[in-house]
């Protein structure tokens, strides 16, 4: 694995525990020096230099004004037009029918109840365990 790979699966790592862990103070603290450790690398410094030339040069300006002219082309103009007469015309009517009635159905009704009762039941519980588990390297407190 390169080491720019490598730095930013540390960082992503770094990331996610600060998403997921209780001690966010020490835990922002921790992902903002790896986020200035990989800006300061010679990878970072690389990769941002990389950037940089591919926005501005010859072929970011090519890019630029490709998407500036496909935007303004009678395409993208019919494009539009066809999104809107579908979103406002009778088909997009009826879609949005469908919707509210697939929303306000039974099914529907019957779909939310089991995910509220997963997500507070026991299965809920014991899966939320298990991913702190997980997280904390399978170590329990004592006592538990």
């Amino acid at each position: 694995m390169t080491e720019g790979r490598q730095q930013l699966r540390d960082w992503w790592a770094k990331l996610v525990a600060w998403l997921r862990g209780p001690q966010r103070a020490e835990t922002v603290r921790k992902a903002k020096a790896a986020l200035r450790d990989l800006r300061d690398s010679d990878t970072g410094r690389r990769a941002e230099e990389a950037l940089r030339d591919l926005r501005d040069g010859e072929a970011g300006r090519k890019a630029k004004a490709a998407l500036r002219d496909l935007r303004d082309s009678d395409a993208a103009r019919r494009a539009e037009e066809a999104l809107r007469d579908l979103r406002d015309g009778e088909a997009g009517r009826k879609a949005k029918a469908a919707l509210r009635d697939l929303r306000d159905s039974d099914a529907a009704r019957r779909a939310r109840e089991a995910l509220r009762d997963l997500r507070e039941g026991e299965a809920g519980r014991r899966g939320r365990t298990a991913v702190r588990d997980l997280r904390d390297g399978g170590q329990r407190p004592e006592g538990n």
